[in-house]
């Protein structure tokens, strides 16, 4: 009888055994749906993604360009000019003030600093008169690099507005050169015969760049997309490994739940304290002659820790709070959501992203990018309380969540205790009754 068992265990039962029947139609059906909403998912988050990058060309209008003529001049008009055939949906929006309201560079900068404006364009007071002064071989030399000046950045989206603002700027440059050149003034007041004349009517001028902080580094293709996915692989790697050794050592039946929320967040914390560090030195060592000091490096570690421990938090209650097949779906949707809230600026992507400000990814973006250029994104009081808001929830509902795990490890070890008790007593039962017919036959 048992070689018999044993026989048929190894064999298996038959496709048309009525308990295989049942199982196999469910299996089958649960394989259904998770098929179906892993493919809905994974394309209504292509969707997602590359909607926020949707005709990003034709709102770069969006973008706004201070404009202050401080020379008042042709120099001035040329630029209008050019502006007038340049201005599109593809090209930044110049936003010109009287120069009473800005009355030097400074005002300029702190506008553009303050993020009110994504750069600032200023012609040099007395240009146009230089440039006529020299036209005419009045003047000996001429600075081309002191007439026309734009103020920006480099460090708020790098990629973005090295193409969006910076390119279009020396664009407008050019065109304004030709303008200025087919004027009547240029014309009829360039001296043929003076070198320095000449020179300067083919090339009346030259765009200077003031960067607050240049961002031209390879790396910085990096900084506000691998770099998050990686933070957040890192956790859930982690994480996954933690909740492994909790349930194999059986953490949750012999440990109280306050000690348990206690070493869990001391653990999560130096874990992400020694990511943030090692990725903050990574940066540091390929940083390839970024301007950025000591005290930036520490602020930096700072804000990748805030960020990696927020996140550390978020996964664990996804794997709290959520069946285990779904997971990898909140998972892979929580990265989507985040590294897209900071791909380009908000500015560039349909008004329904925005939504996103809500998200730690982008808030930690916004802190880094403060403090990568000196103060100059000042948005760290919504930034800031929004990654504390999600700590404290995060901390808040993991150590519900500590107390929901030793319960159901507490049930699942009576159930067990309960199921081998039933065991050893249906065994015992069983020899019972196997002795009692030898019992019988020796008392015969």
């Amino acid at each position: 009888m048992t070689n018999n068992n044993h026989s048929i265990g190894r064999q298996g039962v038959s496709a048309s055994h009525p308990e295989l029947t049942a199982s196999r139609s469910a299996f089958f059906q649960a394989a259904a749906i998770n098929f179906v909403l892993l493919q809905l998912l994974f394309f209504v988050l292509f969707c997602y993604l590359f909607g926020s990058l949707f005709q990003q060309t034709s709102r770069t209008h969006a973008l706004e360009v201070l404009w202050v003529d401080y020379d008042g001049g042709i120099v001035g008009d040329a630029v209008r000019d050019a502006y007038s055939s340049l201005r599109s949906d593809g090209f930044p929006t110049l936003v010109e003030r009287p120069k009473d309201e800005f009355p030097s560079e400074r005002e300029l900068r702190e506008a553009v600093c303050s993020t009110k404006y994504w750069a600032a364009l200023y012609t040099s007071p007395g240009s146009s008169e230089k440039l006529g002064l020299a036209l005419s071989g009045s003047a000996s030399q001429h600075n081309q690099s002191n007439v026309l000046f734009y103020i920006w950045n480099e460090a708020r989206y790098p990629i973005v507005l090295d193409a969006a603002i910076s390119s279009n700027l020396q664009t407008l440059s050019n065109a304004a050169r030709v303008v200025y050149a087919n004027t009547s003034f240029a014309l009829t007041t360039t001296t043929i015969n003076d070198s320095t004349a000449l020179l300067t009517y083919a090339n009346p001028w030259i765009l200077s760049s003031i960067n607050i902080r240049p961002t031209t580094q390879g790396t910085r293709t990096v900084y506000n997309s691998i770099c998050i996915v990686l933070i957040l692989i890192q956790d859930f790697f982690y994480l996954a490994s933690i909740n492994g050794l909790y349930a194999q050592f059986n953490v949750y039946t012999k440990i109280s739940p306050i000690r348990i929320i206690f070493t869990r967040n001391l653990i999560s914390g130096i874990f992400t304290t020694v990511g943030s560090l090692l990725l903050t030195a990574a940066i540091w060592a390929f940083k390839a002659g970024w301007d950025v000091s000591g005290k930036q490096f520490g602020l930096n570690w700072l804000i990748v820790w805030l960020f990696a421990h927020v996140n550390f938090l978020a996964i664990d209650i996804f794997t709290i709070w959520l069946p285990p097949q779904y997971m990898p779906m909140a998972l892979i949707t929580w990265i989507v959501t985040n590294v897209t809230s900071i791909l380009i600026p908000f500015s560039l992507s349909s008004r329904f992203y925005r939504w996103a400000y809500a998200l730690p990814a982008h808030e930690a973006y916004e802190a880094l990018t403060d403090n990568w250029s000196g103060g100059c994104n000042p948005h760290l009081h919504y930034a800031l309380p929004i990654l504390f808001a999600y700590e404290i929830i995060g901390i808040l509902f993991t150590s519900v969540g500590v107390y929901k795990r030793c319960h159901f490890a507490i049930v699942a070890e009576e159930v067990a205790q309960e199921v081998m008790r039933l065991r050893v007593e249906a065994a015992m039962k069983l020899e019972r009754e196997q002795n009692e017919p030898l019992l019988e036959d020796g008392d015969y």
